[in-house]
């Protein structure tokens, strides 16, 4: 009987011993992480609008969105910040900021969308962060001249594994300067659309490209910045970037890069380099020894050849453009008027301006970022280098050799080896 009882005991001290094992591993399991959330925080110009430095916790907010910059003081306009401190998965704690590449550059992503791009965007978003910011967590600056819903706040938010800031342009950056003859603009945008040239009629594309020109870098939100890489809806990133790019333009003493380049179209900029030589005769002491001007001219500087960096991707230095080279330069193509009287864009603009203020060799190419904007493609020149990145993209649509592109004529200026299979390329 004694001996029935002694096992019953055990049984009974088995199955509470079995019970609190199933109990603390059940308990020390990883807990969930809290949802995405967004607050408005108002920050002065040169200041880091969210006010929390990398890598401090703080309790998350409610899920809110007001006091979005209205624009009316750019100086002081407060704007709208994700303070993410933790991206933390259910698999634990994400890479900390900065650990893939040491030492964190002072840059941001930057584009300018209308809230109705929220789900061409959100690929672009997709694909940078998977393809590169997943590694490194920069920021994320957004810009419109309306204000951002906030679904369009929600939806980037939860993608983007850095800081998302959004911004209302200010009205007198989106808009008819004074000294804008408006029926002499209304009279050429008909002209333009009765000879069907690509956005010859439209107002609002005039007013990106001279916001792109001169004053993307004057938002209060990028004042905090020294570095930014432009970024637009439905793009595609093609190969994986394992190192930090914003790192390697300091290291290397670059200043402006590109992967694409082809001739702007004659029709939209019949004056445009009238008005670069004005500045040229005006301000002699901002032309750059050693300059691009072979890029940019086949007779020395006389005439243009069209030439120009596709801008829609860009990584560059935001002081080289809040420069007085640059701003001078701005100021006198503003004051000439072809943004309305023509229809100057910001990549032509941005290009002469690289080829002539700053030396050749602070210019790059970024051969290794495999890009797509409709309708050109960058695709790495040799299959090796396309495995080792994990590129998915096909090199018979890579446009870096073919007629129209510019790119031979980068390698040319900078007595640069073209790739092996280069010529395979071409048209």
């Amino acid at each position: 009987m004694a001996a029935g009882s002694a096992r019953i005991v055990r049984y009974i001290l088995f199955a509470f011993f079995g019970i609190m094992v199933l109990y603390f591993m059940s308990s020390s399991s990883i807990p969930r992480p809290p949802l995405p959330t967004t607050s408005v925080l108002k920050g002065e110009q040169g200041k880091a609008h969210s006010g929390v430095p990398a890598g401090d916790v703080q309790a998350p907010p409610p899920l809110t969105v007001e006091n979005v910059a209205d624009g009316s003081n750019a100086a002081s306009a407060p704007a709208l910040t994700s303070p993410k401190q933790s991206n933390d998965g259910p698999s634990g704690p994400a890479q900390p900021v900065g650990e893939t590449s040491g030492e964190r550059m002072n840059a941001t992503f930057v584009t300018l969308a209308r809230n109705s791009d929220l789900w061409e965007i959100v690929k672009s978003i997709r694909q940078v962060e998977d393809r590169f910011n997943r590694k490194f967590h920069y920021d994320w600056v957004f810009l419109n001249d309306k204000p951002f819903d906030t679904a369009f706040k929600n939806v980037t938010t939860s993608l983007i594994s850095g800081k998302t800031h959004y911004g209302l342009i200010p009205e007198e950056h989106w808009s008819f300067p004074e000294h804008i003859d408006t029926d002499r603009a209304r009279r050429v945008r008909e002209d333009m659309a009765q000879r069907k040239i690509i956005y010859g009629d439209s107002i609002s594309y005039r007013h990106m490209c001279r916001f792109e020109s001169g004053f993307f870098f004057q938002h209060p939100l990028m004042q905090q910045f020294e570095w930014y890489w432009r970024v637009e809806p439905s793009i595609e990133l093609y190969c994986d970037i394992n190192y930090d790019t914003f790192k390697f333009m300091q290291d290397h003493n670059k200043k402006y890069s590109f992967v694409l380049s082809l001739y702007e179209y004659v029709e939209t900029i019949p004056t445009l380099w009238d008005s670069v030589k004005t500045f040229k005769n005006n301000h002699p002491e901002h032309i750059a020894e050693d300059n691009g001007m072979k890029f940019l001219s086949d007779d020395g500087g006389e005439t243009y050849n069209h030439c120009h960096f596709w801008s829609n991707f860009e990584i560059g230095n935001l002081n080289w453009l809040r420069s007085q080279a640059y701003t001078d330069y701005f100021n006198q193509l503003d004051k000439d008027g072809g943004f309305f009287y023509e229809r100057w864009g910001d990549a032509p603009v941005h290009s002469i301006a690289a080829g002539l203020l700053l030396k050749k060799d602070e210019i790059h190419f970024f051969n290794d970022i495999a890009y797509y904007h409709v309708p050109f493609t960058h695709c790495p020149t040799g299959e090796q280098y396309r495995l080792e990145r994990k590129c998915h993209c096909n090199p018979k649509d890579n446009f870096d050799w073919k007629g129209y592109s510019c790119t031979s004529r980068f390698f040319d200026m900078n007595q640069m080896e073209k790739p092996q299979g280069y010529k395979d390329q071409q048209d």
